[in-house]
């Protein structure tokens, strides 16, 4: 695997809300390592209220109190993995003109 270079989007945001970034092409520095940690349990978290909103959902006694919190612990989880998703997106080695399958998924006949 190639060094990283550029900035890490990392899976935490300042005080203010603002984005942070790591500058390293280390990607097991120490930070790297704890951000790693970081996006596992955030993805971890996403999937356990997934199952907790499919069941939530399904009980016809369900009050808009409970749905409502769980509406906003849902949209907490999906900010997670978004941010999770463009700081791996961002790390990915460009493509060239030539890698990977033709557009439409088919090869040449």
């Amino acid at each position: 695997m190639s060094a990283m270079t550029g900035l890490r989007l990392l899976p935490w945001s300042d005080p203010d809300g603002k984005p942070c970034y790591l500058s390293s092409d280390d990607g097991n520095s120490p930070l790297s390592r704890r951000a790693d940690t970081i996006e596992a349990v955030q993805m971890s978290m996403g999937v356990e209220l997934l199952r907790h909103a499919r069941a939530l959902l399904a009980a016809p006694k369900a009050d808009a109190r409970e749905l409502r919190y769980l509406a906003d612990r849902l949209c907490e989880a999906l900010r997670d993995v978004l941010r999770v998703a463009e700081s791996r997106g961002a790390r990915l080695p460009p493509c060239d003109e030539g890698d990977g399958p033709a557009p439409g998924g088919g090869g040449r006949d």
